[in-house]
């Protein structure tokens, strides 16, 4: 199992490389964790859903992506807030003290797909969550060092010298842990160093006769390599290298519950598009493409939305020939109205859309959650993705879809063909399907890029690292 001194400290990276190293190696390797707080989410095979990571997590193991690798997924709604997903489908929803008397019932779920991922693998590798030294969360702890005592796993304690204080952060988790926690730990990882590593060798043998436990490996910080985020947004806008020619202007707005943000990873990366994450208080620039993200409170994020100025920018934008994509809960905003008749995100009421497409979107308290495979309707492109939402959404404006699915309509698209708006995630995941979505904002001679073969070749330089900075032989993974 792989637990960090803090969040981001490599955890999810860390148990990608083990993995594909390993996966390499032709080892039957399967990831887990048991508990994820994250709204960047996947559609799994069997139908249900789970962290991002652990998605990418069995990419790196060769499999698809199956509940049981991600049992316990919580998606925040709210400060205090969320809803609680197990083994892919959603159990209910629950403030912060009511998920703690929930975890029990929680826990045994995990068990269960421990138990099977177990019987089916020669080896489970585990992510924790946040940090095990949180000592308000400790008690009934069903993501850290709680469920590596119920289930006697070892653990290593990944820690992020970039960001500073990384001996402090080892040896203060350290201290925070119980006797036999510690014990439990058979030694650390330091993440993202620059520099030569001699001169950090008098810090790791101080740590080392510290602790009594072994330093397994110092980790370069890597440059140019792509696993996606888990949950915070990225600070790299764009892509390290461009082209020569146009560039396209492309701009989301960071709302306070956006999910599934890796939906824009592929353009973020593409050498033509010039990408920006407008954070709150920050200038909003023109764009050839403005996109809404998807929300876990859409209604409470339409609000953001026009306190920050957006509905008149992007009144604007559309005005001079501004394109409009909204992705999920963007594609509901862009609606009349959305309708919450059962709390389902918030207080119960409705509120007015954006109005740029006639329909209305009411959330329903089945989630909706399929991979699927479409083609475009304004130009010959082929989609692969996932839906997973709430809302139904009704109305005129579904009579021109932008997206065919199996025949059915999906989506819409204005008559103008200035806004669209669909429920599929991953449009821009595929070659062909990012070309033709660049093609509609304005770019010609798209240069071909491929989102899925990056993602493959940071997985593969993931593991030629790990396997030449990590003691293999201290891991016992030989």
């Amino acid at each position: 199992m792989v637990q960090g001194t803090t969040s981001d400290a490599g955890k999810s990276t860390l148990v990608a490389a083990i993995c594909r190293v390993l996966y390499r190696r032709g080892v039957r390797v399967a990831p887990f964790k048991p508990q994820n707080m994250a709204l960047n989410s996947a559609v799994t095979a069997d139908g249900g859903e789970i962290g991002r990571a652990q998605a990418v997590q069995a990419q790196a193991c060769g499999l698809a992506p199956h509940t049981d690798m991600n049992p316990v997924l919580l998606k925040p709604n709210s400060d205090t807030g969320c809803q609680v997903i197990i083994h892919g489908k959603v159990a209910c929803n629950l403030e912060a003290v009511g998920y703690h008397a929930y975890k029990p019932t929680a826990m045994r779920a995990v068990l269960a797909s421990w138990e099977r991922l177990k019987s089916q693998y020669d080896c489970v590798v585990v992510e924790g969550a946040g940090s095990p030294a949180e000592i308000n969360l400790r008690d009934r702890d069903i993501a850290n060092m709680g469920f590596a005592e119920a289930v006697d796993c070892p653990v290593i304690l990944i820690a992020d010298i970039d960001r500073g204080g990384v001996f402090a952060h080892i040896i203060g988790t350290m201290a925070l842990l119980s006797e036999s926690e510690r014990k439990r730990v058979i030694g650390f990882v330091i993440n993202r160093f620059r520099g030569d590593v001699a001169l950090l060798r008098p810090g790791l043998d101080w740590l080392t006769q510290e602790t009594g436990k072994p330093v397994l490996g110092v980790l370069p910080y890597l440059h140019g390599l792509h696993i996606e985020a888990e949950d915070s947004v990225p600070k790299q806008q764009n892509a390290s290298g461009n082209v020569d020619g146009k560039r396209i202007k492309v701009v989301v707005p960071v709302i306070p519950h956006i999910s599934n943000h890796t939906d824009f990873d592929a353009l973020r990366l593409h050498p033509q598009v010039d990408f920006q994450f407008v954070r709150v208080n920050e200038a909003i620039p023109a764009a050839d493409l403005m996109i809404l993200p998807g929300s876990k409170n859409v209604r409470g994020d339409l609000e953001f939305l026009r306190a920050h100025g957006w509905e008149q920018v992007l009144t604007r934008h559309l005005r001079y020939g501004g394109k409009v994509l909204g992705i999920c809960g963007g594609f509901q905003m862009l609606g009349e109205a959305i309708h919450d008749p059962h709390s389902i995100e918030g207080d119960a009421g409705s509120s007015a859309g954006l109005g740029w497409l006639a329909m209305e979107t009411t959330l329903e308290q089945e989630k909706q959650l399929k991979q699927v495979s479409a083609t475009l309707t304004f130009v010959e492109a082929g989609v692969s993705g996932y839906e997973i939402h709430m809302g139904i959404s009704r109305g005129k404006a579904l009579a021109q879809p932008a997206l065919m699915i199996d025949g059915k309509p999906e989506g819409a698209i204005s008559e103008d063909q200035q806004v669209v708006g669909t429920y599929v995630h991953g449009l821009f995941d595929h070659p062909e399907s990012c070309a033709a979505w660049l093609a509609w904002v304005g770019l010609h001679n798209v240069v071909p890029f491929d989102y899925r073969q990056l993602r493959e070749q940071s997985l593969e330089q993931l593991a030629d690292c790990i396997e030449k900075h990590l003691d293999w032989d201290k891991l016992g993974l030989r």
